[in-house]
């Protein structure tokens, strides 16, 4: 390197030599390994203490690994594992310095005393092995940062990187496994006292439907939720109102340590996969507002319908209504983003518009009835991870038209098997009066007059079908349909009504 030379009148800027990188051991617990497998050699007991969270992998040494997985082997098949036992499978290994296998393991078995400790041991090295999984996703998550390529955005990065921390989450617990009944005897009286002292006694969520509440006891914690139907019966409609109904009665007691506490309602996260927010707005306001949705759009409103706007739009103000209207995006990418509302605002309600909108994140050579699925299975793990309803809306077959009643059943779901597997609950939409206008007849006919009095009785009414209920009845329940405010609510039955004078 050329020398630099001093002009007059300045000094020279003497830069530090780089000092070399330190390189820091992983953590890791080679004695706590040799003790915890030791214990297992002298007494197989100890592995049942731990198999139910430690795996192989997280030792950090290869021969105990590999000492580990041969031992649960002979253990799962009833078998013992010893020295003697365990030097068949291991006599290939070379150790340094000329030890030999049955002679380590030996000294592991005469050096263990006892196997009290075998599930603290395990702790540890499981503990232990999460910390070098998180180091392997920090660096990543720096080198990636460093090498991205310049379309890749940020954004994708962080859901990559919550999704392996989930994982690294998932994996690294050791809470699991049985619980006494009388806890669980616990937990259904606390869920009843709630009920009682809710309004309308309710054990899950009001939807503000009160036939539908009636039949389903609310909306379950960590139930999934599948709302199905052809287009234009109006399952969006119906998930936003339902949503926008828990929205409205939200209420909530502050808790000592700061925490909001929800008494009734909820807060509702809604992704929108096939609509804007702006036109799911658009909706909600024409719901609350009572001016229809077309208006709104067009600006064909006079004065009063525009206080009546402004009017809904200051009372929804203020809800806890959140509104995802991201396209496209995967299972895991809807998990993360469900996660990440729960931490930072909360949730208590979660709806998909729809889910044959959203993708696996396996390879797309697999077909469909995988990816489905794949989507899920991974909607009811999040709903018991989150301990929350989700709703989510599903589209139904094409052999419905085919037939004379178009009520829609169980077997209409498209890729039917995996969503009412899944499914706590699957709910159908169906109105009459959208089949019927589409077949009327020449006017001044007999089957004119005939239509027009079956569409007198359709008209302005809709049916839930609950056609699969785990927890309670299955049937159908008769709902009020607004087509021009896409609005529904009770219907108010002859004998529900007030007794004339």
């Amino acid at each position: 390197m050329p020398a630099i030379e001093q002009l007059p009148g300045r000094r020279v800027l003497q830069v530090a030599a780089p000092e070399p990188p330190s390189y820091r051991t992983p953590p890791h617990n080679l004695e706590a390994e040799q003790a915890l497998l030791g214990a297992i050699l002298i007494n197989n007991d100890a592995f049942d203490r731990v198999s139910d969270f430690l795996q192989p992998a997280h030792f950090s040494e290869e021969l105990h690994r590999r000492i580990y997985e041969v031992s649960a082997q002979l253990i799962r098949a009833g078998k013992l594992a010893t020295v003697v036992t365990l030097k068949t499978f291991l006599g290939d290994i070379q150790l340094p310095g000329g030890i030999a296998v049955q002679a380590y393991l030996a000294r592991l078995a005469a050096e263990a005393t006892t196997i009290i400790n075998a599930e603290d041991y395990g702790r540890t090295i499981h503990d232990l092995a999460v910390r070098r999984e998180l180091i392997v996703i920090g660096e990543d998550i720096v080198n990636t940062a460093y090498d991205s390529p310049v379309d890749a955005p940020p954004r994708q990065q962080i859901e990559e990187a919550e999704r392996k921390l989930y994982a690294v989450a998932e994996t690294g617990r050791y809470d699991g496994g049985f619980e006494r009944f009388s806890d669980a005897l616990t937990v259904a009286i606390d869920m009843a006292s709630s009920a009682y002292q809710r309004d309308g006694h309710l054990s899950g969520m009001a939807t503000g439907l009160v036939d539908l509440d009636d039949k389903m006891g609310g909306l379950q914690k960590s139930d999934l939720i599948i709302l199905a139907g052809r287009p234009g019966m109006g399952k969006t409609a119906l998930a936003t109102n339902i949503a926008f109904n828990i929205a409205k009665a939200y209420r909530y007691e502050v808790e000592p340590d700061g925490a909001h506490k929800t008494i009734d309602g909820g807060l509702i996260g809604f992704f929108s996969l096939e609509m804007s927010s702006e036109q799911l707005a658009t909706r909600i306001i024409a719901e609350q507002s009572g001016v229809p949705s077309y208006k709104i759009r067009r600006g064909d409103i006079n004065e009063d319908d525009f206080r009546r706007i402004t009017d809904a739009a200051r009372d929804m103000q203020n809800i806890p209504f959140f509104i995802d209207q991201s396209g496209g995006i995967s299972i895991a990418q809807l998990t993360a983003r469900a996660r990440r509302l729960k931490r930072q605002r909360g949730l208590d309600v979660l709806v998909v518009d729809y889910i044959q909108l959203l993708s696996g994140s396996r390879a797309r050579a697999e077909n469909r009835v995988q990816e489905l699925t794949e989507i899920t299975t991974g909607l009811k793990a999040l709903a018991k991870e989150l301990n929350v309803p989700i709703l989510a809306l599903s589209q139904l077959s094409r052999q419905v038209e085919s037939r004379d009643d178009k009520r829609p059943q169980l077997s209409d779901l498209r890729e039917s098997g995996s969503i009412e597997q899944d499914a706590d609950v699957v709910i159908f939409v169906y109105r009459e009066e959208y089949y019927l206008r589409n077949r009327e007849p020449r006017e001044g006919t007999e089957e004119h007059i005939a239509w027009m009095s079956e569409m007198e009785r359709a008209h302005g009414r809709a049916e839930a079908i609950i056609g699969k209920q785990r927890h309670g009845p299955t049937g159908m329940v008769q709902l009020a349909f607004e087509a021009e405010v896409t609005r529904f609510s009770n219907l108010a039955e002859e004998d529900k009504m007030p007794a004339r004078m």
